[in-house]
Formats: C-alpha cells, structure tokens, sequence
C-alpha cells in the first residue's frame, strides 16, 4: 500500500474490503454454476500475466478477493504497486481449490486492470512534466464506488490527489461565490466552517485574482487562464498562495503549462479517460 495514500485515507483498508464485497455479490449472485462443473476438491494453479506494458497497481485489492472467496488461496507476488511490468511479463501467481480461483478470477483481474490503467496513465501524464516542480493532481471525476481506489493508483502512477470528496477541503467555485456574496465572505465563512480545512478558490480574472489573494486564499485555482496570463498570476501571486491551473489541459499542452510556474496542475483524464490494461489468467497445473 502507497504510504501517504494510506495516511491521507485512513478507511482505505476498509473501502477495499467494501469495494470486494461488491464486486463478488454482483458477480457470484446465487453462485457459480460453472466452476461446479469442477471437483470440489481438484486443486489447481494458475499464472496472472499482462499482455502490454503497464504500471501495475491492485495488489491488496487481489488479496482481499481470495481472503473473502478462500483463505486456502496462496498468493505469489511478482510485482508491487507501483512497479512497470512488461508485456508478457507474470504478475502474481495463484495456488489453491480450482473452483475459488475460477470464481475469483474475474473480480481480482477487474480490479487490477482498471487500477494499473489509471496508474499507467498517471505514470505517463507525470512523465510530461518530470523537467518541472509541478504537481499533477486528480479531480473527482472518478468511477463511482472507486473513489479511493482509483485515488489511491493515481498517486501509485506518481501524480498527486486533490481533495478525496467535499468534506476534506473547500473549492469555492463560481456559484458559491454569487450565493456568498463575493469571495472575501465566502473564504470568511469557509474559516469559520472548518478553520483547518483548505480553502481553495476558483477565479477566471485577474480582479478575482487579486480577491482571492486579499481573503488568503489557500490555493487559488486558474480556470481557462491562457499560458501568458498563467505567468502574469504566478508574478503578481509572488507566491503568497499556491497556484492550480485547470481547464484545456491535454498531453500537448501540459508541459507548457507547467513551465508557467504554477504549482498544481489538476486533470480529470487521469480518472476518467485511463484505458483499461489487457490481462489474462492462465491455469498452469491441476
């Protein structure tokens, strides 16, 4: 498990058991009618490989799917979170009762395929500015259940999270704004919410640039600012509050938006548009 992840989520040992229980109810239902066509007892083993380059991420994901399926399951790692495993490469190996490794194949290789995707495409994104100070940071546009799972393979790819939902910090956006009465009361009112939590907001000028610095603004998000006006707020900031660029943000201009200065840069495809790795599982011995 990725260290400050685990910090950052302290549930996550606790969402990962929620997320296989899920997973195996959706896909057990009644039961598995076919792995009965096999001998209760035969014994069996079976090698997980990739068949392209990825990342790898969803090791404890895998475990929690046999540990709830059967503990007689023995697991063999080839690999850690984290780590770039090659195509054709063996990921882990299993040995145990024939029928709970068939019936927990599909979720365990689930798991795993949509984790090392997103890691993978944060591995690549984090590539394009490794020349630079940024950060990369995740949005909420995750898939829905997945929040901290997919959270969690962003920072095993080696980008950063943003906040994990609305409870653990602010982002002030525009209608916030309008029903607050300015940015100024929204921030003061922010303090007095939750004097600890951090208090982001969202401007689209430079006269909102300079609200949100005059109220302290923790972060100050830069939406669809052009490259040159990203170098005018990172001037004009002098650092007082820490920068987040959003909005237009693709792998062509990624790196020139970083080399704006700007501290954050945040990227829904991250999560969104990760393309799931191609797996399979091949049983080797029964």
């Amino acid at each position: 498990m990725i260290p400050n992840f685990a910090q950052r989520i302290p549930h996550l040992a606790q969402r990962i058991r929620d997320n296989v229980t899920a997973a195996l109810a959706e896909d057990l239902g009644t039961g598995d009618i076919t792995a009965q066509l096999i001998p209760a007892d035969q014994q069996a083993k079976a090698t997980i490989i990739t068949r392209e380059d990825c990342v790898f991420c969803g090791k404890d994901w895998v475990i929690e799917v046999f540990a709830q399926l059967d503990k007689g399951v023995v697991i063999e790692w080839n690999i850690d979170d984290g780590e770039l495993a090659l195509a054709n490469s063996t990921l882990f190996s299993l040995s145990g009762n024939a029928r709970s490794l068939l019936t927990g194949e599909r979720a365990a290789l689930n798991f795993v395929q949509t984790l090392s995707g997103t890691a993978t495409t944060s591995r690549y994104y984090a590539n394009l500015v490794a020349h630079t100070n940024v950060k990369l940071l995740d949005t909420r546009k995750t898939l829905p259940g997945l929040r901290d799972a997919q959270k969690y393979a962003v920072a095993a790819g080696g980008c950063h999270n943003h906040r994990i939902g609305l409870y653990d910090a602010f982002l002030i956006k525009e209608n916030h704004i309008a029903a607050c009465g300015g940015i100024s009361a929204a921030v003061e009112a922010a303090r007095s919410i939750a004097p600890n939590k951090p208090v982001e907001v969202e401007v689209e000028n430079f006269a909102e640039l300079e609200q949100a610095l005059t109220a302290n603004a923790d972060i100050i998000m830069l939406d669809n600012f052009t490259q040159d006006d990203m170098r005018k707020a990172v001037a004009i900031n002098k650092r007082q509050a820490k920068l987040e660029a959003s909005g237009n943000v693709t792998e062509l201009t990624l790196p020139r938006i970083a080399e704006t200065g700007v501290d954050f840069i945040s990227i829904g495809a991250l999560t969104k548009h990760c393309k799931a790795v191609d797996l399979s599982m091949r049983i080797t011995q029964v």
